[in-house]
């Protein structure tokens, strides 16, 4: 690691593991929806924008620590693309929960189940990451497995949008379910996008 002679700001790492932290949360709760009833999945979706609110107090926080530190951590850029893609991800998992309430989907199409086990796992991979951006240790394999497991929701996804096209569904059905499907993947890509500014951070700090 890169020998520094100034202090840095370490506060950026609890706020970044507290902002994973509460993803995680939020996996747990779209767990809870696949096997919820109509009336539990509205409660599901309260406690779920209970949490989005979380994670954007938790992004605010670092964006005015990050305007108010004359040192970082690490590049002031890559603090603000991490914070930023930490909160996207929690934006689409409350989006997709959201949709499933408003359209009062009765039933999730098989597969479903799959792309958030792939987000559970992805959430719980990078809250352990985390605490790791102190010392930059044993990372490789967070942003290699991260990406696996994107790869993984991408093959889901198609597989998904094939079964939704198979003349089962009708049209208007069709276009509920795929908007759903697809804020999902795009919650498996914004944690890929976490990754990559991980490795980009570890990078330059090797």
């Amino acid at each position: 690691m890169r020998f520094r002679l100034t202090p840095r700001e370490t506060s950026f790492y609890d706020m970044f593991a507290a902002s994973a932290d509460n993803i995680v949360t939020g996996s747990k709760l779209l767990m809870e929806l696949l096997g919820a009833d109509a009336p539990a999945r509205a409660e599901i979706a309260e406690r779920m924008r209970a949490a989005e609110h979380a994670g954007d107090d938790a992004t605010h926080a670092i964006f005015h620590q990050l305007n108010s530190s004359f040192i970082t951590p690490f590049d002031r850029e890559d603090i603000y693309s991490l914070a930023s893609s930490l909160d996207d991800i929690m934006d689409f998992m409350e989006e997709a929960v959201d949709l499933v309430v408003l359209y009062n989907i009765e039933e999730l199409p098989k597969g479903v189940e799959q792309q958030i086990e792939v987000l559970s796992r992805a959430a719980e991979l990078t809250a352990e990451a985390m605490p790791n951006l102190r010392t930059m240790d044993n990372l490789t394999e967070y942003w290699i497995e991260v990406n696996r497991l994107e790869n993984q929701a991408d093959q889901i996804h198609r597989k998904l949008l094939a079964h939704l096209f198979n003349g089962k569904y009708d049209a208007i059905e069709v276009l509920k379910l795929k908007q759903i499907v697809d804020v999902l993947e795009e919650a498996a890509d914004a944690f890929e996008h976490v990754a990559n500014t991980v490795e980009t951070i570890a990078v330059k700090e090797s």
